[in-house]
């Protein structure tokens, strides 16, 4: 692979980004996918601000390659934010919220600031706040996504065709395979960020179970659901089934939230309760069949990207 516009802003030697995700992106994960050439980032949305800290910090002796984080805007965000700036973690990828929270004075730090977005017209935010990336995320994602329900293939050339071509963009949302990059790049993305196949690793921090129920997923068992809510792509097991017929009903978003209580998530894919829990995982987990280590993912990606490209150029119209 040839370096691109994110291979040069991150440092990298792959276009290639691990999502941030809940339960499954702790320091292990993101130092794997770090070291094996793409980029690795801690998750913060399952971390109060001492654990974020401690899987930082090991992120840190764990690679000496370039590394980031995922916070979600959603909340009061500010140390664990000052504590990035405080230890000069290079790159920053946010999610939910306003770009312009943040992305000005992490920059007047030397941070590099990425914002996640379902749609267009957030992505012409991010241009205005002046992001060094964006990321354009179809609603086959797992966990927390955009209303809309626009698919990756329909976002990213809309969203590329919108932004100023200066900008890099990340395709997101269906993504686990070397020929879905190449697609997703056809389509004007300059990388990908990869959620599910990462969550389905040996270095995810998600529990055994959660991953092996994930390899036994079909093509259809995944929902995006609890829209009166927070839309969110799960597993349609017993708990996921109660959530959409709820959903479904036309019930409230109190009625929603009163269902799913607190630590739903937590349940689910990090104590491993696969029948109550909430198991967040995007489409392609279909796909995923094994449990493999961070790298022979990426390795996978970077071959069958490179043999899919070989072949493709053959072909005459």
């Amino acid at each position: 692979m040839q370096p691109n516009r994110i291979t040069k802003l991150f440092g990298t030697k792959y276009p290639i980004v691990q999502g941030g995700m809940i339960w499954c992106g702790g320091w292990r994960l993101a130092s794997a996918v770090s070291n094996a050439g793409g980029l690795g980032l801690v998750s913060a949305g399952s971390m109060n601000f001492d654990v974020f800290q401690h899987h930082v910090s090991r992120c840190k002796e764990a690679t000496k390659k370039p590394f980031g984080v995922n916070i979600s805007l959603t909340g009061d965000m500010s140390q664990h934010m000052e504590y990035v700036i405080d230890q000069k973690v290079p790159i920053v990828f946010t999610s939910a919220g306003s770009p312009k929270l943040w992305t000005q004075k992490l920059q007047g730090h030397g941070i590099k600031v990425v914002h996640v977005v379902p749609s267009c017209k957030l992505a012409l935010k991010c241009e205005a706040a002046g992001v060094n990336a964006v990321v354009a995320e179809g609603f086959e994602a797992g966990g927390h996504n955009g209303l809309e329900e626009i698919t990756t293939m329909t976002l990213i050339p809309q969203v590329r065709q919108a932004l100023s071509p200066e900008i890099p963009l990340l395709a997101a949302g269906g993504i686990a395979t070397g020929s879905a990059m190449l697609a997703a790049m056809a389509l004007g993305a300059d990388g990908v960020q990869v959620g599910t196949r990462f969550a389905v690793t040996k270095e995810s921090s998600a529990a055994e179970a959660f991953k092996k129920r994930c390899t036994t997923a079909g093509e259809a068992d995944t929902w995006l659901t609890l829209k009166q809510l927070m839309p969110t792509r799960m597993i349609l097991n017993e708990y996921g089934k109660e959530a959409r017929q709820l959903s479904d009903s036309g019930a409230s978003k109190e009625q929603l939230a009163e269902f799913r209580g607190k630590g739903r998530t937590r349940r689910g894919m990090f104590d491993g309760d696969v029948n109550k829990g909430e198991l967040e995982i995007g489409q392609i987990v279909s796909m995923c069949k094994d449990i493999p280590s961070a790298a022979e993912v990426v390795e996978r990606m970077v071959k069958e990207f490179a043999d899919c490209n070989a072949q493709l150029s053959k072909i005459k119209l």
